[in-house]
């Protein structure tokens, strides 16, 4: 199965508190982490929230 890897690219000031807890979620918690995680609807929809905040592509 494809996945993806999720990086954070800017930080947590200012962001409402949906955002602030949808990074939480996906397991991002300073500027330059990354996490790996399995490429489903409910993650794509969390990127799709917060994807003026990180960077993603998806990896084998």
């Amino acid at each position: 199965m494809a996945q993806l890897k999720v990086q954070q690219k800017r930080g947590l000031v200012g962001l409402k508190a949906n955002q602030r807890d949808t990074l939480r979620s996906l397991g991002l918690k300073r500027i330059g982490d990354v996490v790996v995680k399995e490429d489903r609807p409910e993650i794509r929809g969390m990127i799709n929230t917060v994807r003026h905040l990180v960077t993603f592509e998806e990896v084998e």
